[in-house]
């Protein structure tokens, strides 16, 4: 695809992975590698096509039948494209849904109880009879920060039990920990107080090695607190259209 919306999207994916790149150098972590999450939240399949095309290899979603539809229009239009990339449940869950979230997410980021982990494996379980070779589901426990929970998230101190939860479930793979900063307040405390929760968990479950925070307004921040996948919409797909 040459037309102008790829090329637009094409300059905005550049100018952020150079923001990325930049972020790390300053953080010393020059080395490190950043997975790049672009959110698609509102925009259409097309979009995710392009993006596909540009070598985007994450794509994330926010709500859970505009996910559906976009995995299934791309798998059917673009196969070769749809292969290429993995889809990333960013949003809330509600635990009725999450089995069938496990059908087509290939890492979630925002489990954040007992039920929706449940769920997930439910879901995951039968794809993998269904299935040869799906393997466990990746998924990221989603803190709150401040302990309003209403606003999606585990509160900290139930999060070590709701990571051993995961841990021992057949079908899921705990990879790491998520975090949106409150509202109020400085970014760059939040995330450096989240890379704290993130170190204890990684203490007790080494192999959760995936620390999701920062989106367009706080790469920067959310990189030198340590992030290893940044959730970006706004900032490479312009405003969302007006739905």
């Amino acid at each position: 695809m040459t037309d102008p919306r790829t090329e637009e999207l094409a300059a905005r994916l550049s100018a952020t992975r150079d923001r990325v790149e930049a972020a790390l150098a300053d953080a010393d972590r020059a080395g490190d590698a950043v997975d790049l999450v672009v959110v698609t939240k509102f925009h259409p399949v097309d979009d995710a096509a392009r993006l596909a095309t540009l070598g985007v290899r994450d794509l994330g979603e926010n709500r859970v039948q505009e996910a559906v539809a976009k995995v299934d229009t791309l798998a059917s239009g673009h196969p070769d494209l749809a292969a290429s990339v993995r889809w990333n449940m960013v949003g809330h869950i509600q635990s009725k849904k999450a089995a069938s979230v496990a059908g087509w997410a290939d890492r979630v980021h925002s489990v954040d109880s007992v039920r929706v982990a449940d769920g997930l494996e439910r879901g995951r379980a039968r794809a993998d009879a269904e299935a040869e070779d799906v393997g466990p589901l990746p998924v990221l426990l989603q803190l709150s920060l401040d302990g309003d929970t209403a606003r999606g998230g585990v509160a900290r101190t139930a999060l070590p039990e709701l990571a051993d939860h995961v841990a021992g479930l057949g079908h899921l793979r705990l990879a790491g920990l998520m975090v949106v900063p409150p509202l109020e307040g400085a970014a760059a405390a939040h995330f450096a107080d989240a890379a704290e929760v993130y170190s204890r968990l990684r203490a007790d479950h080494p192999d959760a090695d995936t620390f999701s925070a920062g989106m367009s307004g706080d790469i920067e921040e959310a990189i030198a607190a340590g992030s290893t996948c940044v959730r970006v919409g706004t900032a490479i797909l312009g405003p969302r259209p007006v739905v």
